[in-house]
């Protein structure tokens, strides 16, 4: 038994509903080297006995406990004073100890002198007028943003922030001007900074200056502020408290829900595209259900007048949405005959799908045209089905939010998928006849829709760059190599990710995924090696000529890449 890892959650999670702190443990209870079964029922039962005691023993008696069983362990979480948390890791390190301590037939450690330590952390830790400005925000049913080093009340044009060491007293704020703007999350394994790009492109169609977070950057108006993975909840903040933002729209990433939790507390909308393998293994996450349980947590924070827009064709979301959202469902298909999206419109639900080549709305009782597929860039003329599913779920959210059905046309026609407006996806180059497919596909859901598009855009002959971080196991490796192989391409490019290697050695994973595409019938004269993405992309470069199609998968070096294509004369290619 051992403690894994200790942290805060700061938001909505996939135990808590608010903040609190969390610790996983790893049960491994062996004896004389065999296996033994795992107690788990017993030893919740026991953790929750000693955290509620030590709990109560320093002023903490009304908190909420949790807990979770996955494949290596536990996760073991309560609620706590959000002026606190810091203070409340250590409560739970410690409640977890003396369950240890206890389930070792050892004596459980010394409590009066515990309890007076932690006693005294939660005292130094606490700041009043934090707590005292959260429970006004709450009363007056605006958001509350807060971190180490800033409080906020009131989102984007209606907000107000101060240092934490200067926060005024609710007394002093003038709430007459603190007011909430529209928020929208936007999660999934796959799609979700298309969606956003799209979200934001029709916000700004209806003349609302729109501020969005993604995986690469963080935007105002059409102006990028941060560039960087800003797809968690520090990003969220830092975009919510710019008072130019009438509209908010957050990619919601798995990572950060799973390391603190949601940004915000309360959205007015929360879209899921899909449920795929990938990262798991981490943080307890071990299967589809687990994964889907954490994508659904922003729809969880919908409030009951929002909505939640959800993939209709995925079936972890079809089986699992429904249980999570505490507010109506808005379904999207890319098939107007599926029975579940078929069955809500039935029943007068809202809905987005295709009916051949125009892009349909359902809502308030009545079902449009909103756009044709052949106007949507990004869709290819449908060849890229998954941005024809992006486009669907951006449409459904911007229904959701009021925006009016002219500005999701235009919207979704601004977007024209080139390095400016969606860079690192989907985005096609010309090279002197050359043709070049850049993207970030990094799991084999993610691949597989990408390589639909490859395989009907015409060639002569087709390489593929591949690559992949060093915290997938040797199957999920070779899940991808088979996905890639499916294009049965002429060459491909195996490159190393020397910044992604995450406890791997190098050469490692390129290995794992030489070894399956040999495996999978690829001649050694068909695999070369690259040190990096750009090395690659420069050999694939010198492979080329008129008439290939180089499809180029960068994952950590995109700049340099844009900055070595358009060195060579490539220039963007329209869909």
């Amino acid at each position: 038994m051992a403690l894994l890892d200790s942290r805060r959650l700061t938001g909505p999670s996939l135990l808590l509903d608010g903040p609190g702190a969390i610790v996983e443990v790893g049960l491994s209870l062996a004896s004389g080297g065999v296996e033994q079964p795992r107690a788990d029922e017993a030893v919740i039962a026991l953790w929750r006995e000693r955290a509620r005691a030590l709990l109560a023993a320093v002023g903490w008696g009304g908190e909420r406990l949790a807990a979770r069983r996955h494949a290596a362990g536990l996760s073991l979480a309560f609620s706590a004073p959000l002026d606190a948390l810091y203070a409340a890791t250590a409560v739970a390190e410690e409640a977890w100890r003396a369950t240890a301590a206890i389930l070792a037939g050892r004596p459980e450690p010394p409590s009066e002198a515990t309890v007076a330590h932690l006693a005294a952390a939660i005292e130094a830790e606490r700041r009043p007028a934090l707590a005292a400005l959260a429970a006004a925000a709450a009363s007056r049913g605006v958001a509350f943003l807060w971190d180490d080093e800033q409080a906020t009340v009131g989102l984007g044009t209606g907000s107000a922030t101060w240092p934490v060491v200067e926060l005024p007293s609710p007394g002093e704020v003038d709430w007459g001007l603190v007011h909430d703007v529209p928020v929208a999350l936007v999660t999934g394994t796959n799609g979700k900074t298309t969606t956003v790009r799209l979200l934001a492109a029709i916000a700004a169609a209806a003349g609302r200056v729109a501020g969005h977070t993604s995986t690469d950057r963080v935007v105002v108006g059409g102006e990028t502020l941060e560039r960087g993975d800003y797809s968690g909840p520090g990003g969220a903040r830092n975009l919510l408290r710019d008072r130019r933002v009438e509209i908010g729209i957050l990619e919601t990433a798995r990572g950060g829900v799973l390391r603190r939790g949601l940004a915000v507390a309360a959205a007015d909308a929360a879209a899921v595209t899909n449920v795929a393998a990938d990262h798991l293994g981490e943080y307890g996450i071990d299967d589809l259900a687990d994964l889907a349980a954490a994508k659904l947590v922003p729809v969880r924070a919908v409030r009951p007048g929002g909505a939640a827009i959800l993939n209709a064709e995925d079936p972890e979301l079809v089986r699992r949405g429904p249980a999570a959202a505490r507010c109506p469902l808005v379904w999207f298909a890319l098939d107007a005959e599926n029975p579940i999206l078929a069955a809500h419109l039935a029943a007068g639900g809202a809905a987005a799908d295709l009916a051949g080549d125009d892009l349909m709305l359902a809502g308030g009782g009545r079902r449009r045209r909103v756009t044709r597929l052949a106007d949507v860039p990004i869709a290819f003329g449908g060849a890229a089905r998954y941005n024809a599913a992006n486009a669907l779920a951006a449409a459904a959210v911007a229904q959701a939010m009021g925006l009016p059905d002219a500005a999701i046309s235009r919207g979704l026609a601004a977007v024209a998928g080139s390095p400016e407006d969606n860079p690192g996806r989907a985005n096609l180059w010309d090279l002197g006849g050359v043709r070049i497919l850049l993207d970030y596909a990094h799991n084999p859901h993610g691949l597989a829709a990408l390589l639909e598009l490859a395989a009907a855009l015409p060639a002569t002959r087709r390489l593929l760059l591949l690559g992949q971080a060093g915290d997938r196991d040797d199957a999920s490796l070779r899940e991808l190599a088979a996905v890639a192989w499916s294009l049965h391409p002429d060459h491909v490019i195996v490159k190393e990710l020397p910044s992604m290697l995450r406890g791997r050695g190098l050469g490692e994973v390129p290995a794992v995924l030489e070894d399956e595409l040999r495996r999978r019938g690829a001649p050694p004269a068909a695999l070369s090696r690259a040190a990096s993405d750009l090395a690659a992309v420069e050999q694939a470069l010198a492979w080329g000529r008129p008439g290939d199609l180089l499809v180029l998968l960068v994952h950590t070096d995109r700049d340099a890449v844009l900055a070595c294509l358009a060195e060579a004369g490539a220039h963007p290619a329209g869909p």
